[in-house]
């Protein structure tokens, strides 16, 4: 199954460390990445960085643009009531069918702020229970996922996450 994950970290390299963590789970086979990216945002910024890194040529390829929109947009949105709205509504619409609902967006524009940092996974043929272990304990926050409730509790206790 493919899985959609967004992690938040408490500090700007949070995401980049995990994405170190996921990279050798990978080459160890405990997960397959088809793709991620890191968005890092540093104290004193105007806005976020974004770093993406294809991971699969065959099956990565559309979230690339996604990462672009997700990373672009979802930050340059005016933070002014009902223009915020409409933006999120227009991003809603772009992500529709990748099991980013328009609530997961508002979420990622309010948690992932200043001195923080999120990681985009889109992963499959995971070992839950061999990949948590490589990442429990961190300082982590599950902000988004399309798996359902049941799964994403069983997410939430085996990597430690919020």
């Amino acid at each position: 199954m493919t899985t959609f994950t967004v992690w938040k970290f408490e500090d700007p390299e949070g995401a980049a460390r995990a994405a170190a963590s996921l990279k050798a789970a990978e080459a160890d086979g405990v997960v397959t990445i088809v793709d991620h990216a890191m968005l890092s945002w540093r104290e004193g910024a105007e806005k976020p960085a974004l770093e993406h890194k294809q991971d699969s040529t065959k099956r990565g390829a559309g979230w690339g643009a996604l990462w672009g929109i997700l990373g672009g947009a979802l930050f340059m949105i005016p933070v002014a009531g009902a223009i915020i709205g409409a933006g999120i509504g227009a991003l809603a619409k772009a992500t529709d069918g990748t099991g980013i609902t328009k609530g997961d967006l508002e979420r990622i524009r309010t948690e992932v702020v200043p001195g923080t940092s999120a990681l985009f996974m889109v992963t499959e043929d995971a070992d839950v229970d061999r990949l948590g272990e490589r990442f429990h304990g961190r300082d982590a926050t599950l902000i988004s996922t399309n798996l359902t409730e049941a799964e994403r509790a069983i997410l939430l206790e085996t990597f430690g996450g919020r």
